[in-house]
């Protein structure tokens, strides 16, 4: 059986080969998107700056722009003949001796060559006494240098140079940066289309009634939903398929023509009623089935291609929720990143802290453990981890309760009170 670490390099491997053979970017579909709407997409062309930045000497304080040739020696004084705000520069001509009142992000005037704080001059003394309808004289209080508190045009970024890569994942620091460049509309990589189906008798669609005890909601497409929220695809939902061989069937060759993945969530375990398998060795293959973990030990990485160009990748998940979160967390959702067209670099990854047990915890080695636990800091500042209560897959209850998971090594045993464990705090903590 195939460790956790294995099935991730796995299906990372296979990835690379769909990306650079299979289809590669440079063949991908590629979507114009609204600016604030490319929020976690990734970018499909490099993008380069279309002006220096800043676009003219800029003030980095508020105080006086002074006359190139001007003496700035302390005790000095200077004429100040105007004024140069944001966005309503000073338009007239100085001569050595002359200054403007200036503030932060003001344009220097052409020509000045240096910014005096107002600190580093007697305004504080004669503010009150100030018209600025006229000419009025400020003196230097300590030496000034050539240059000071200037914001020289392109020193931040020059006009054309390369500012953010094909592959990036477009954040609100990207958004504030395209933004500054006028930008109103970014290329980016289409998302992926990815096909969700739930299997099993059982299962009712939220929001209908149940009509026998032996029914249950299907809450594993809601929570894949939401889980794949962030990510750049697009879900297409087939709902509820029967335990049903040929309905099935149907269900993914149907998926197959509009995915780029599938995932379901049951039927992939070994019951008289699970056709998950069947239909998928049948229609292509099955690349790993069983990954040596606790919850989700019948994992399913696989391929349909039956009569496809492009092979549509296959996750299969067991039925009970918490199988579906851990499995979508270790392994699908990095998948999909990686298919999306992001660079590596870029993939998210998830944050992992060392914490200390505050209650005994039972474990068989052979699997690796994935139990849901509930963290926090002590006044010390270090993190404490205690298991949210019984541990069986099935209990939603502590799933909601929890904000980590406790990462347990396959080969690890029962552990302690004041041991040290891994823990993965939940994205959405």
């Amino acid at each position: 059986m195939i460790t956790v670490a294995e099935l991730q390099a796995a299906i990372t491997e296979r990835i690379t080969a769909y990306n650079n053979q299979d289809l590669p970017f440079a063949k991908r579909a590629t979507e114009t998107r609204e600016l604030l709407a490319s929020h976690n997409h990734i970018l499909a062309a490099d993008l380069v700056s279309p002006f220096d930045v800043p676009r003219q000497n800029l003030s980095a304080m508020d105080g006086y722009g002074i006359a190139k040739g001007s003496t700035l020696d302390q005790g000095t004084s200077i004429d100040i003949v105007g004024e140069s705000q944001a966005g309503s520069p000073f338009s007239g001509k100085l001569q050595p001796g002359q200054g403007v009142r200036i503030f932060t992000g003001a344009v220097v005037p052409s020509d000045c060559d240096t910014v005096v704080m107002q600190e580093n001059t007697n305004f504080a003394d004669i503010k009150d006494s100030i018209d600025k309808s006229q000419t009025y004289a400020i003196e230097l209080t300590q030496a000034a240098k050539v240059d000071s508190n200037i914001r020289k045009q392109g020193e931040e970024i020059e006009e054309g140079e390369g500012v953010l890569e094909a592959g990036k994942r477009l954040n609100p620091a990207d958004i504030s940066l395209l933004a500054n460049f006028g930008v109103a509309k970014v290329e980016v990589y289409k998302p992926l289309t990815v096909g969700i189906l739930a299997t099993g008798d059982e299962l009712v669609a939220v929001g209908e009634p149940l009509q026998t005890l032996a029914q249950i909601y299907n809450s594993n497409t809601p929570t894949l939903k939401s889980m794949f929220a962030h990510l750049p695809v697009v879900i297409q939902d087939y709902g509820i398929i029967p335990d049903h061989l040929e309905m099935t069937k149907k269900a993914v060759c149907s998926a197959m023509q509009e995915c780029d993945v599938l995932i379901s969530t049951a039927g992939v375990s070994v019951g008289d009623y699970d056709f998950l398998t069947t239909v998928i060795e049948e229609l292509g293959q099955i690349n790993h089935y069983k990954v040596a973990m606790k919850p989700g030990k019948p994992f399913v990485f696989g391929e349909l291609t039956e009569g496809l160009e492009v092979p549509v990748l296959y996750f299969g998940l067991p039925g009970n929720p918490l199988s579906s979160v851990v499995g979508s967390l270790q392994f699908i959702i990095p998948a999909l990143w990686r298919l999306s067209g992001i660079n590596e670099t870029d993939i998210p990854k998830p944050l992992t802290l060392t914490a200390s047990l505050a209650n005994d915890v039972r474990k068989s080695p052979g699997r690796a453990d994935f139990q849901r636990g509930i963290f926090s800091q002590n006044a010390a500042g270090e993190y404490v981890v205690s298991t949210a209560g019984k541990q069986d897959s099935h209990r939603i209850k502590q799933l909601s309760l929890a904000n980590c998971l406790i990462v347990l090594p396959k080969d690890s045993g029962s552990l302690v009170a004041g041991d040290k464990v891994t823990i993965q705090p939940f994205p959405w903590y």
